[in-house]
């Protein structure tokens, strides 16, 4: 099982109940990214050690080790639930006992996701329906402010796409639509077993 595989080769502990006593309409309960959903996303798309990706609603840590493992790249997870921020520290003093070079290019903070101040070297932005479409799009603001103050290149990318969340890019954002990766194994049953990548050029 590809889930238990890769938590050991990384050694991490990310597979994790949806279930928590802070579950709103604004924020979502947590579920990990498939790490099969993950190979078919990277055998489409590309990182670089350069490059600085923020997770918003991290969990556990799953996607900040995985890129980092494969690409080098610097990522940093914002968490609202402090049980999971806590556990993504813990895995994170384990992932680094084999990534001593990582130590400081994974990093994550515990608060709001519209409270997360976007640093000038931000450019990727991973989003698994982690809140609701206010705060998403509060998030984009953030994002589209850092953009304004710092012109660079950047992506946003959604994993299971809420239609809101597809709408307000579409309509209300300069982000357009780059990439559809589609899960095959899952696709076929559920057209939204996908991932768009959204990008902004300067």
């Amino acid at each position: 099982m590809k889930e238990k595989f890769y938590d050991k080769l990384l050694n991490i502990n990310t597979i994790g109940n949806q279930n928590w006593n802070k579950t709103s309409a604004h924020n979502h309960p947590y579920e990990p990214t498939l790490y099969m959903a993950l190979e078919e996303l990277f055998e489409n798309y590309k990182l670089s050690k350069d490059d600085h990706i923020v997770d918003f609603g991290c969990g556990m840590g799953r996607l900040i080790f995985y890129i980092n493992h494969y690409f080098h790249s610097y990522a940093t997870g914002v968490e609202i639930n402090e049980r999971y921020y806590e556990e993504a520290l813990i895995n994170k003093i384990n992932y680094e006992k084999n990534h001593k070079k990582s130590k400081d290019k994974t990093n994550f903070v515990c608060e709001l996701a519209q409270q997360y101040e976007i640093s000038p070297l931000d450019n990727k932005f991973y989003f698994f329906n982690p809140f609701s479409i206010q705060i998403f799009s509060k998030v984009v603001d953030n994002i589209l402010q850092s953009y304004e103050n710092n012109m660079r290149n950047m992506d946003i990318i959604m994993y299971y796409p809420s239609v809101e969340y597809l709408e307000y890019l579409d309509y209300r954002t300069p982000f357009y639509l780059e990439k559809e990766v589609h899960i095959e194994e899952l696709y076929k049953n559920d057209p939204k077993e996908k991932f768009v990548i959204y990008t902004l050029k300067c």
